[in-house]
C-alpha cells in the first residue's frame, strides 16, 4: 500500500496524519461495521460537533454499507480476490472519477 495516509490509517487510525473529522468518521464506520448494535444517536452527534455534515455522514454510511454487503457476499460465495495490481488500477480510477 505504500507510505501514504491510507497506509497510516490502516496501520493505526489513532496516529494517522488525517483530520480529526475524518478520523472520527472512520472510527464511527468501524463501530457501525463491527458493533452495529452499540451505535447510538450520540455517535452521529459527535461527528456533527466536529464539523462533519449530515450529507457526509450519509455518504460515508452508504459507501460503508455497499462495501459491507460486497464483503459478506464475497465471503459467502468464496469470491476470488484479484492481484494487488487490479486494486491499484481501480483506486486510480476512483481517485480520478470518484464514485458515480
Amino acid at each position: 500500500m505504500g507510505d501514504g495516509p491510507v497506509a497510516a490509517v490502516l496501520a493505526d487510525l489513532a496516529t494517522a496524519p488525517i483530520s480529526e473529522p475524518l478520523r472520527a468518521t472512520l472510527a464511527f464506520l468501524r463501530k457501525v461495521t463491527q458493533q452495529h448494535d452499540a451505535v447510538t444517536p450520540a455517535d452521529v452527534r459527535a461527528l456533527l460537533a466536529l464539523g462533519v455534515t449530515r450529507q457526509q455522514v450519509k455518504d460515508a454510511l452508504e459507501v460503508c454499507f455497499a462495501f459491507n454487503v460486497i464483503t459478506r457476499l464475497a465471503d459467502a460465495f468464496h469470491f476470488h480476490v484479484g492481484p494487488q495490481s487490479a486494486f491499484d488500477v481501480s483506486a486510480r480510477m476512483l481517485l480520478t472519477r470518484g464514485y458515480r
